[in-house]
């Protein structure tokens, strides 16, 4: 890049004015060329590069809270669909009337996981609730939790002596049982008390596949979370608990406004965001990570 840099200032350096536009074109080109990879010094995490499991829970505030984890699902659906990443909803939970309790969506795709990890935390909505009959403004708030796929028995080792398997009936809404067998599967890692349960397949080995990807996936968010506060003990930092951080706020009433609480950046544009528009939050997280000390 530096030797291209000279060879358009030698060339700048003749003053023919005919070769401008060729100039500026290739002047354009090694600036976004630049510009790439100064973004890609955002992904030196170890286990950047692989694909993500996102994960999506309501918060308290019934109905309201579980449109709102529904709202949060499928802006993630779409800017991966943006993207061009593969995504696969491996398990959803029904709210009671509207929306979702809780969902898992695995995003397959270069960097996926290096990307969205700027997501996980809690994200509030402020707007006028649909579901009350005076429409009154509601605050309501999500969880997203985002894992990187784990590489069975490289990055975590896990005795299967050491995890139960429980296998019990798939059910619909309203507690009906869907099938006669028991193909659903909980599984519980006994030395962490870890538990997953899935019951979105038909067979009850694909659910048992399922519910071994994700604990690998727990497991090693475990570690990775043990490893972060030993740093953080031996630098002398205070450790604060991630998991409950509120990191992004979205208004719809009484103004719009998309605001994250990490790097400051806000918007207006709430319905572009709410559609995907993710990637100006994105970049934003991941340049203030790597600018950080």
């Amino acid at each position: 890049m530096e030797r291209e840099a000279q060879d358009l200032g030698e060339l700048a350096a003749l003053g023919d004015s005919s070769l401008e536009p060729q100039l500026l074109e290739a002047l354009g080109a090694l600036d976004s060329k630049l510009k790439g990879m100064e973004f890609d010094l955002n992904f030196r995490g170890e286990y950047d590069s692989r694909n993500a499991l996102v994960s999506v829970h309501a918060g308290a505030g019934g109905t309201e809270a579980q449109d709102w984890a529904e709202t949060l699902l499928r802006m993630y659906l779409r800017w991966a669909e943006r993207r061009g990443y593969k995504t696969d909803v491996l398990e959803s939970t029904a709210g009671e009337e509207a929306g979702i309790k809780s969902a898992l969506v695995e995003v397959k795709g270069d960097y996926a996981y290096g990307y969205l990890r700027s997501e996980h935390g809690v994200h509030r909505l402020v707007r006028l609730s649909p579901f009350d009959a005076d429409h009154a403004r509601h605050t309501s708030f999500a969880l997203v939790e985002v894992l990187p796929e784990a590489e069975k028995n490289a990055d975590i080792k896990v005795n299967p002596a050491e995890v139960k398997m429980e296998a019990f009936r798939s059910s619909g809404p309203g507690g009906q049982n869907v099938q006669k067998t028991s193909t659903a599967v909980r599984l519980i890692h006994q030395p962490t008390g870890i538990t997953v349960s899935i019951q979105s397949q038909s067979s009850q080995l694909q659910n048992r596949e399922i519910a071994l990807r994700i604990l690998h996936a727990r497991l090693l968010e475990r570690e990775l979370g043990r490893r972060h506060e030993e740093m953080e003990r031996l630098k002398g930092k205070h450790v604060s608990a991630e998991f409950g951080n509120q990191i992004r706020s979205y208004v719809l009433h009484p103004y719009k406004m998309v605001k994250d609480h990490r790097t400051g950046l806000e918007t207006s544009n709430a319905a572009a965001v709410l559609e995907g528009n993710l990637d100006e939050f994105i970049e934003a997280y991941l340049r203030a990570q790597v600018a950080a000390p």
